[in-house]
């Protein structure tokens, strides 16, 4: 089922178009990737979905129902640019932000004090947000997202200001509640979180939905044809156009099959030595949004 379905969404500042006919269908359930260049319109939808601000036509659906405040309070949203009180101390804010949200008093000390030993960050209750770390105040950022369980959860670069060791906890939580049932709409310019968490991805550029659905799909819609190769043999029997590197004579180079077949290619190698290596080479996340991006661009 879908937990969120957009229709013909369009959006106008003055005479710049910020969102032209977006069509978007979000299954329940899944991590789905909103990428796109700064600028594209991708935040302006996502103010939408928060009923922060109204678009000009189109309709977007919650759950099969038109969206509306009550749904609201099912959605966590955490914005690139954070909001946090700086001189609240972080357990007064988080208790606050969750009474915000509908929980009782008892619910808000149990899903703060919950969380709080979840992120490492227990031992920093009584601080005032200006005392803390970015890495800290982000963390704070994220719990208040998420401390009263949205059905949906729309991230905003969630990994800025973390070192690697948190950005790898909170991909980790994304991770965990994507197994809990809640569906996450991440935005975000790295593509290598794309590739490892997203199910679905859509791509927005100059206001147009350029590019949208099941990741493994877009990667074998936009594969290149081409074979990572590695080849036991000498280094003087290779053609020289397919510019090999060497390591104790094991070849590495990437072959790219002009209208013949692997099997093909593969007999051919064969005859240049013993191949320990053949599979075929997946475009990553960044050379798909790069090709994409020009192409709609120069369209």
């Amino acid at each position: 089922m879908e937990i969120l379905s957009i229709q013909n969404l369009n959006k106008s500042y003055g005479p710049s178009k910020a969102l032209t006919d977006i069509d978007l269908s979000i299954p329940e359930g899944v991590i789905y990737g909103l990428l796109g260049p700064n600028g594209a319109g991708k935040t302006t939808l996502i103010r939408i979905i928060n009923q922060i601000i109204d678009a000009d036509s189109g309709s977007i659906f919650f759950k099969g129902e038109q969206l509306n405040p009550k749904h609201i309070a099912q959605i966590g949203y955490l914005p690139e640019e954070r909001g946090l009180y700086k001189k609240m101390k972080v357990w007064d804010q988080l208790i606050y932000f969750a009474r915000l949200k509908g929980l009782s008093a008892s619910e808000a000390k149990e899903k703060v004090h919950f969380w709080l030993d979840k992120l490492d960050i227990k031992n920093w209750k009584d601080k005032r947000i200006d005392d803390l770390s970015k890495g800290m105040a982000q963390k704070v950022q994220f719990i208040s997202t998420i401390i009263h369980e949205p059905r949906l959860l729309i991230l905003d670069e969630p990994f800025s200001g973390f070192d690697p060791v948190n950005a790898d906890l909170i991909k980790n939580e994304i991770l965990e509640l994507k197994q809990k049932g809640i569906t996450l709409i991440l935005s975000t310019h790295r593509m290598e979180s794309v590739e490892l968490l997203c199910d679905y991805v859509a791509m927005i550029n100059q206001s147009k939905k350029i590019l949208d659905g099941k990741l493994t799909a877009i990667k074998q819609q936009f594969r290149p044809n081409e074979y990572e190769v590695q080849l036991r043999c000498e280094d003087n029997r290779l053609p020289e156009q397919w510019q090999a590197t060497w390591d104790n004579q094991i070849a590495t180079f990437t072959i790219k099959l002009n209208g013949g077949t692997a099997n093909e290619s593969l007999a051919h190698l064969m005859q240049f030595g013993e191949v320990i290596g053949f599979s075929e080479r997946m475009p990553s996340m960044e050379e798909l949004f790069i090709q994409q991006v020009n192409a709609s661009s120069n369209g």
